[in-house]
């Protein structure tokens, strides 16, 4: 399977595990050997960024809450970037997701100040999802998740509860349909 770095796994309407329940996953790393990790872009809980990350809410984006990036390693910090214009190609403490134009990854033991340049604004995730080398193709194999490429949008998007209908509908015909499965699919 080629590189889903960049790309967003969308939890099927068959996924029963309440952690990936209608979730909207975005990869930032995948390998054969190394297996998937990402973040759930469609999750905000109520911890403002301030309260977690002192400096850091000037840059936050609405909502601005931490949103919760996954079921591992709850207590790890995640930081997505939207990147100003003149900073695509990165900078010191930033490292660009591939496939999705103007999307990094933020160092946050730098100073906010010192990134204030070069970002339009940040989103950060407390845990992330992670697969171990082939579970995630095994999982897409079975029909529990859907590939679908993502945009800067989707990681900023100001109505996460709306992402995962958008991005279904978005896909063309066939995963349109999804978007309008009822929440537990025996209630069909």
């Amino acid at each position: 399977m080629e590189s889903l770095r960049g790309r967003l796994v969308l939890a099927s309407p068959v996924m029963l595990d309440p952690n990936f329940h209608r979730t909207v996953v975005l990869l930032l790393a995948f390998g054969a050997a190394e297996g998937a990790l990402g973040v759930i872009l469609n999750r905000p809980n109520e911890v403002p960024v301030g309260e977690l990350l002192p400096g850091w809410e000037e840059l936050a984006t609405e909502p601005r809450s931490v949103f919760v990036g996954g079921p591992v390693a709850r207590d790890n910090v995640i930081c997505l970037a939207r990147l100003r214009p003149s900073m695509l190609d990165g900078f010191e403490g930033c490292s660009p997701v591939t496939d999705v134009e103007g999307l990094a990854t933020l160092d946050l033991n730098r100073s906010p100040a010192d990134m204030i340049e070069g970002v339009d604004g940040i989103r950060i995730f407390s845990g992330y999802a992670g697969w171990s080398p082939g579970q995630l193709e095994g999982e897409v194999e079975a029909g529990g998740w859907l590939i679908l490429p993502g945009t800067l949008t989707d990681a900023f998007t100001p109505e996460p509860d709306a992402l995962w209908k958008l991005v279904l509908r978005r896909g063309g015909p066939r995963t349109a349909l999804y978007a309008n499965a009822p929440p537990k699919l025996s209630m069909n």
